[in-house]
């Protein structure tokens, strides 16, 4: 069998359960060849074979992103995919890699905040975390922050809780003003009770 005859739509299964354990395999084995073969099927004529390699690909690097640390590139190139399944598969995949290789992923910066802008609510999601772990790196914090205040801005209100927690572990001395700054001014946005709040307890905790 093929690494491509184990994913889920090959055994004409409609869950994830096989991508996960053949995810966990090919980490487990740090299978190079598999890895190489579920690329190359990126592109395949059939979108449920693409769909199915991007998930197990983007699984094998939360479990081990050095094995696809390499493909960073080819992740970002899927971004400009029509199929939005590829599209927020790829984002993910280049969350779970960004520490491994922040270099190419700074790089391509511009291309990652310009889908996210018109991406789904998974795709931003994913960018936030890249913008977010890209704050944690001392010669890419100043330009990565000024695009997360950016997110923080305009994202949906549903979001803003989520992204502004994600992001406490960044927030210091130097870069908190703006942070408070910016949470207070879409305070009077969010409707519902409960995410503002949220967000009022992350300002008190900072202040």
């Amino acid at each position: 069998m093929t690494i491509i005859d184990k994913l889920a739509t090959s055994l004409n299964r409609k869950d994830e359960g096989p991508n996960q354990e053949l995810a966990k395999y090919i980490a487990d084995h740090d299978d190079k060849g598999a890895v190489k073969e579920l690329v190359d099927n990126l592109y395949s004529s059939d979108k449920n074979i693409q769909s199915d390699c991007i998930k197990v690909l983007y699984e094998i690097g939360v479990i081990k992103p050095s094995l696809v640390v390499e493909y960073s590139k080819e992740f970002v190139t899927l971004l400009d995919q029509g199929n939005n399944r590829l599209v927020w598969g790829a984002m993910t995949a280049l969350d779970v890699i960004t520490l491994e290789n922040p270099e190419t992923i700074y790089l391509s910066l511009a291309t990652i905040v310009d889908i996210a802008d018109k991406g789904s609510v998974i795709t931003k999601d994913h960018a936030v975390n890249i913008l977010i772990k890209l704050c944690a790196v001392e010669q890419y914090a100043d330009h990565a922050f000024t695009l997360l205040i950016e997110q923080l801005k305009k994202c949906p209100t549903n979001q803003l809780p989520m992204y502004a927690e994600n992001a406490i572990s960044i927030v210091n001395e130097k870069n908190k003003a703006l942070f408070i700054e910016t949470l207070i001014s879409r305070l009077d946005e969010i409707e519902k009770d409960t995410k503002r709040k949220r967000v009022e307890k992350l300002i008190k905790k900072l202040s």
